[in-house]
Order: C-alpha cells, then structure tokens, then sequence
C-alpha cells in the first residue's frame, strides 16, 4: 500500500492522470453548486425534506439535486443511456454487427449512447421542471422557468457525461463511476453531523454502534468478493517450430466471483431510479402510487431491487465474457483445461463454471444492496440514509480499480526500467 501512495508523487505519468482527474472532480463539484434560475430555497428544502426517493437521487449527484443546480441529474441519464443500449445491441442485429467491427463499431455505438443520454436529459428536465413549479420564487414566468430548466439540466447532464468520458480517457478508473463516487463521498460529511444531531436528541448509541459495524462487515465481505476468483489450470503443449521447441508450460483462468463489479448494482439502481423519478414528477393518483411503491427500503422496492441485481449481474457477464470464444483461442495454441477435452467440452465447462460464480456473485450484491436498509430499519437510525448497499459497493468497487490501475503503472515501470 505504502508503493502505492508512493507511486503518486514518483511516477511523471501517474501524476498527470491524478491531477487531471482532480481538475475534473473540482468543476463536478464545482457546478453542482450552481442553481437553476427561479426557484425559492426555502420551498425547495421543504419538498426535499418528503419521501426517501430524493435522498436516494441526492446520493448519486453529492448533493447537487437538492441544491437543483444545474448537475442535478449527474451522471444518471447516461447510465440509463448506457443500459439502453446494451439491451439494443442485443436485441438489434444491426447494433450488434457493429458492436463486433472493432474500434470503429465501439465509437460509433458511443456516439448513439451520447445522443439517447441527450434526449433522456431532456425529458427528465421537462419532467423535473413541472415537479418544481411549486418552490417557484413570487413573480417568476413559468413558461421561463421550464425553457430555463430543460436548457440548463440537459447542458448540465451533457457537460457531466463529457467529464466522465475525460476522467475515463485521461484520468485514472472508470469516469462514471468515479462521478458517482465522489457524489457519494461528499456526502458522507452530512449524514456524521444527521447521526451526532441524532444521539444528541436521544437516539440509541448502541443501534449507531449497530449500524456502523454492519458497514465494517459489509466493506470486508465486498472486498473479499470482489478479489475473490476461481483459477481454471490449462495446460499448453509443447510444438516444435522450425529447429525451435515453442510453448509448453502451465498458467490458469482467472474467473472473478463478481464478474461485472459494481456495473449491475449502478444499472439496477438507475433502472428503478428512472420510473419512480418520472412517477413522482406527474402529479396523477396512479403515478403517485407507483413511486410510492418504489419508494427505497419498501417492500417492493426491495424485491424488485433483487431481481433487477441477478438479472444485470447475468446479463453483463454474457456480455463480457465468451466461453466459445475462450475455448477455441485455448485449442487454437495448443492448450487444454486439465481434465477437460479441448473445444465444445471446454467451453461447456466454462460456461457451467462461469454460471455458479455469477450465482454467487449475483446473491452477494444483492444481499449487500438489501442488508444496510434491513438493518437500518431494525435500529431505527436513518442518518445514514443514502449511505446503503448500494453506495459502499461503489465506493469499494471505485477504490479497488484505483489501486488495481496505480499497480499496473508500477509494474509497467518496472519493465520499462529493465528495458531501458
């Protein structure tokens, strides 16, 4: 761990990801402070103070919904953009052709990503926009209000997504998740000060004791699952090439318990998060009751919540991962799974070995995501509201990638320093 630290300030090549990275972070942060035009901040706290929804939306923009700035929708319309056209590429075979020409075919799904997060910015704004018109300040024009909203969410949630895709290209990890993470550690400031106000008007120090504990283990097993993998033994023939004896020798297959990371828990949450959002803007009975329902740590929610878990956790390891594909490059260079004959075989017995792990991996986060809501519920401490499954998966997932990068880098410098 010390290497890695060290790594920060030693290596000239790390040192410009992280400070590009930081850059990145102070603009998020920075507009998630800058408000709308028109709206009444008393008012705006007094609609914000109903319903866990909000709370739950609040974790993914670091506070910048409930300050209706102009990042209020964060990264969250191309997440949705990005489930979207996953499940297209899948079902259209013209996206799916394209998906398969390289990087050509990957950037030009992107672009169509970028255009759906564009229009999905602007029906949430729309939407956003006629929730707010309650905590508008005395005089201001409603029609100005919604060409202000829909101008500024959609500008906003655009300049975040190209934030994200800088952070990916020039910084260090993955920049949608980083976004999202550092949404989630900003906040972390407020619900210590919601939890010491709490204890001091009377609150149980034994359920906070509870409470936090339950984040420990939580934080222990998720690192434990996420490193977590099966090693698949291959042995590789020797070949005789030209005069040379090429090849041979014993490595393995590293299959991780939690193949897809934190990306299903993101995709399910965004996928709930999007109806209940366009649910409790529309102010009609049934769509009031439908983002009652999915309401988080209610019942519903929460089943619901475990299905969408498994199916993402399965559906983005069929994505990532091609037992076929895999069996025949193992073939192609002579090589064979002890015990296994090569071909159809091998990759009958990766596709088998891959669905037990990714049962495992599945029931982990979804028992991860559900338990800080159970036991929230049980000590009756909700200053941490927000803070659940959902959030330390990425917080840890996040934190791993990182160091797992700064390793690359110092084993890449390493190499090069034998090169050189």
């Amino acid at each position: 761990m010390l290497n890695v630290f060290r790594a920060f300030f030693t290596i000239p090549d790390l040192k410009k990801k992280i400070i590009f990275s930081i850059a990145m972070v102070i603009i998020f942060r920075l507009g998630s402070h800058i408000p709308v035009a028109g709206i009444d901040h008393i008012k705006l706290a007094a609609l914000f103070s109903k319903g866990s929804l909000v709370g739950f939306l609040d974790m993914f923009t670091g506070g910048a919904l409930m300050r209706f700035s102009v990042f209020a929708m964060g990264i969250i319309p191309f997440i949705n953009a990005s489930i979207i056209m996953q499940l297209l590429t899948v079902v259209i075979p013209q996206l799916e052709q394209l998906s398969k020409e390289g990087t050509a075919g990957r950037k030009q799904i992107s672009q169509y990503t970028r255009y759906l997060a564009v229009g999905l910015s602007t029906f949430q704004s729309f939407g956003m926009a006629f929730w707010m018109r309650n905590v508008l300040l005395d005089g201001f024009s409603f029609p100005l209000f919604v060409f202000l909203t829909i101008v500024s969410l959609t500008a906003g949630s655009t300049l975040v997504m190209w934030l994200g895709e800088l952070i990916t290209e020039r910084g260090l990890g993955n920049g949608a998740s980083m976004i999202i993470f550092i949404g989630i550690i900003s906040r972390i400031p407020s619900y210590i000060g919601n939890t010491i106000t709490l204890v001091a008007t009377g609150a149980s120090i034994i359920g906070v004791i509870l409470l936090l504990l339950s984040f420990v283990v939580l934080i222990i097993g998720i690192v434990f699952i996420q490193e977590g993998q099966r090693k698949v033994p291959v042995q590789y023939a020797k070949r005789v090439v030209g005069r040379k004896m090429m090849g041979g020798g014993n490595t393995y297959i590293p299959l991780r318990i939690n193949q897809g990371g934190v990306i299903p828990i993101i995709f399910a949450s965004s996928v709930l998060l999007f109806p209940a959002t366009i649910a409790q803007f529309v102010p009609l009975p049934f769509m009031q009751s439908v983002a009652s329902f999915l309401q988080p740590g209610k019942i519903f929610y929460m089943l619901l919540y475990f299905v969408l878990i498994f199916f993402f956790t399965y559906f983005y390891t069929a994505l990532t991962f091609n037992p076929v594909e895999l069996a025949n490059n193992i073939k192609r260079y002579g090589g064979f799974v002890l015990g296994i004959r090569p071909g159809k075989p091998t990759a009958e017995f990766l596709e088998f070995t891959i669905s037990r792990l990714t049962f495992v991996g599945a029931l982990f986060l979804a028992t991860i995501a559900l338990v800080p809501s159970i036991v929230e519920k049980l000590t009756g401490i909700t200053s941490f509201q927000g803070l659940g499954g959902t959030a330390l998966l990425i917080m840890v997932g996040v934190a791993l990638d990182l160091v797992r990068q700064v390793e690359t880098h110092l084993v890449t410098r390493q190499y090069e320093g034998l090169l050189a």
